[in-house]
């Protein structure tokens, strides 16, 4: 017989994993689903992070651990080149000694999005702490309808290239369903080959093991017959923007990214406005590729950390980097 148990007005079965209560942290289980999905998705503020999804792949890269403040917000440990960072998806706890408590415990705070940064940005400054741009780490926002028709002079380039595509080979667009799943792990392993650095190759495939449990929905490319490109991603922010989490494709097909990237945005429902391709991570070619593609904005995050610890904020945002701009180079 089954018992259960009830906490934040969600119903456990006994023996069922759940997140503890702030000071004690646990890794990412997938028992946790419950309590972050779709809840996480449903926050206004749009980080490409703050999803189970995202946290569950990630659990190991980034030693994510996971509890809960009062006041009902998740709070989220992690490292990252030996330091570690809190990242707060619903903001600071309300309790003034807490946040201090936090401040100590963590070498930084990471991805507070704009709002949040707004909020505690006054109260941070009179603790003796910076809350800078995090310029590597902002999300690219683009208008779902921009990519799916590449309208106009801006577009000029991603149209000869997907055009290119579109007469040098002959291709098929399908959904991404468990019938053709091992034709997504085919073009996976041959990305892999010949790479010296795996990149997210083991969260890609881990993604796609467990694309039902994660709710994940994707759609592929096949090249004369054979699988070719693949694209994985989720609602958030209330279904008003698409996150694309992977995206895989055979380099060997000249306009192939360009042509999935425009053959997804056109399929998605029309409920999502916008489509977030996520960071860049500082890697200035993935910057310029995702530039060119002329974002309507950016999700802003912010990094928080003690005064004097940076000389310079943590970004590194240039004319080009700004929509007015972006279209007029």
């Amino acid at each position: 017989m089954f018992m259960f148990a009830r906490s934040r007005g969600i119903a456990y079965i006994t023996g069922m994993q759940h997140i503890p209560e702030y000071p004690e942290f646990s890794n990412i289980h997938k028992d946790f689903k419950k309590e972050l999905y779709p809840r996480l998705n449903n926050e206004a503020g749009g980080v490409s992070e703050f999803t189970f999804t995202g946290l569950f792949l990630f659990r190991n890269h980034y030693e994510y651990q996971l509890s809960w403040l009062p006041d009902d917000k998740l709070l989220i440990k992690g490292k990252k080149d030996g330091k570690t960072f809190y990242s707060l998806p619903m903001g600071f706890p309300n309790d003034g000694e807490l946040r201090k408590r936090l401040l100590e415990e963590a070498d930084y705070i990471k991805n507070l999005n704009e709002e949040r940064a707004d909020e505690a940005r006054i109260w941070l400054e009179g603790l003796g702490y910076n809350v800078c741009e995090d310029r590597d780490n902002f999300d690219y926002l683009y208008l779902r309808e921009d990519l799916a028709t590449l309208k106009g002079k801006k577009y000029h380039k991603k149209r000869n290239q997907i055009n290119a595509f579109l007469n040098n080979y002959s291709y098929e667009e399908r959904p991404l369903c468990n019938d053709n799943v091992d034709d997504a792990f085919a073009v996976l392993e041959k990305w892999r080959e010949g790479r010296e650095d795996e990149g997210d190759y083991k969260e890609s495939k881990e993604a796609l093991e467990l694309k039902d449990f994660l709710e994940l929905n994707g759609y592929m490319i096949y090249v004369d017959g054979k699988p070719a490109a693949y694209t994985m991603g989720e609602g958030i922010s209330k279904k008003s923007t698409y996150v694309i989490h992977i995206e895989k494709a055979l380099g060997e097909y000249k306009g192939i990214y360009q042509f999935i990237n425009r053959a997804y945005a056109a399929v998605l429902p029309k409920c999502y406005k916008y489509i977030n391709r996520e960071q860049d991570l500082g890697d200035e070619g993935l910057r310029q590729a995702k530039m060119t593609y002329r974002p309507a904005g950016f999700i802003k995050k912010y990094r928080v950390c003690t005064m004097g610890e940076v000389e310079m904020p943590f970004h590194t945002l240039n004319r080009q980097d700004v929509p007015e701009y972006a279209g007029k180079q």
